[in-house]
């Protein structure tokens, strides 16, 4: 099989490989689609910590089942599934207690171990979920990203009417908004970048607020938002949080930084502050995102803005990803046979 092979910052080059051996408890899956995420974007160019090289980048994968291992009782072959990229022990308290999302020892396929840039994968059958007809292969690539964005909606306990603040427009917080609206919230999306929020007023069709020229009471009918969920990773915007919420509020952070965040004690402990990390997602908001994308309330179309060959990625990968502002969500196709 042919495999993208990222061997130091700033290289690729392709290679041929046996097609991976499957396990008893395994399955095969020839790739169709593959997600660039921004852990992607920070291997290729050196900024990733507790990144080894060299590694097959790619945890965001949709395909098809060629082969099944002796033990499989769940899958058939020729069945289209999206990864689930998570290897959880199993055995630790975190994953004791359902919270397989942050395993102690958590490996990552594509970031920790080898991924998905590659024309087959075998991973558990535990690591996969089936994909509806209604389903294409572009979304199923993106059921990942959008799991992330509803871990974090799940951990805001959103509940129909709430009121709330999404800041952050990338793929993250865009599809925390879209989730967030899904499940019956009323939601504002905050970002700095003009284009962004023109992208989020056009593909969800939400209101959108500049949080440094606009007041985000006038967007609420006068309040703050009960929740906000934060998709910047940004210290500045992370530390301004508690700024934007009611008194009783609630603050998800689901993006993150290097260093220490800082915020005023007065200012949390007088709203009685809630606030909440969210780390990855579990297979149930894998499970949640699937079934709203068959209902057709979530789709690629609200996040993509661009698509590139297997065959062509490392010749374009520096230009048209590392180096393009206008991207903000790309896939990478393979051939169907």
């Amino acid at each position: 099989m042919k495999v993208l092979i990222c061997n130091a910052p700033y290289s690729f080059s392709y290679q041929g490989m046996p097609e991976p051996v499957v396990g008893d408890d395994d399955v095969l899956i020839k790739v169709t689609a593959v997600g660039i995420c921004g852990t992607d974007i920070h291997a290729y160019a050196g900024n990733q910590p507790f990144f080894e090289y060299p590694r097959v980048l790619g945890h965001e994968v949709s395909g098809r089942i060629t082969s099944i291992g002796s033990q499989v009782k769940n899958y058939q072959v020729g069945q289209r599934v999206a990864l689930v990229p998570y290897l959880s022990c199993g055995q630790c308290e975190a994953c004791k207690s359902g919270k397989t999302n942050c395993c102690e020892t958590l490996s990552v396929l594509g970031v920790h171990q080898d991924g998905g840039f590659a024309e087959f994968l075998a991973v558990p059958e535990s690591n996969v979920l089936s994909v509806a007809d209604s389903v294409d292969d572009i979304s199923a690539a993106l059921i990942e990203p959008f799991a992330i964005s509803a871990h974090a909606v799940r951990r805001a306990q959103i509940q129909a009417n709430d009121d709330v603040l999404v800041v952050g427009a990338g793929p993250i917080g865009l599809g925390a908004a879209a989730i967030a609206l899904a499940d019956g919230a009323n939601v504002v999306v905050a970002d700095t970048s003009m284009e962004r929020r023109q992208h989020i007023e056009k593909r969800l069709n939400l209101p959108t607020v500049d949080p440094l020229n606009q007041n985000i009471e006038d967007f609420f009918h006068g309040r703050l938002p009960l929740v906000v969920i934060d998709a910047t990773g940004n210290q500045k915007a992370m530390s301004n949080a508690v700024n934007f919420i009611r008194h009783g509020g609630r603050i998800v952070f689901v993006g993150l930084f290097k260093g220490n965040l800082e915020i005023n004690d007065p200012d949390f402990h007088k709203k009685e502050t809630t606030m909440l990390g969210s780390r990855n997602a579990t297979y149930e908001d894998f499970a949640k995102v699937q079934r709203l994308m068959a209902e057709g309330k979530l789709s690629a179309e609200m996040m993509l803005t661009h698509q590139f060959h297997f065959d062509e990625l490392a010749e374009v990968y520096e230009e048209k990803i590392i180096r393009n502002t206008a991207l903000l969500k790309s896939v990478i196709l393979f051939d169907k046979t």
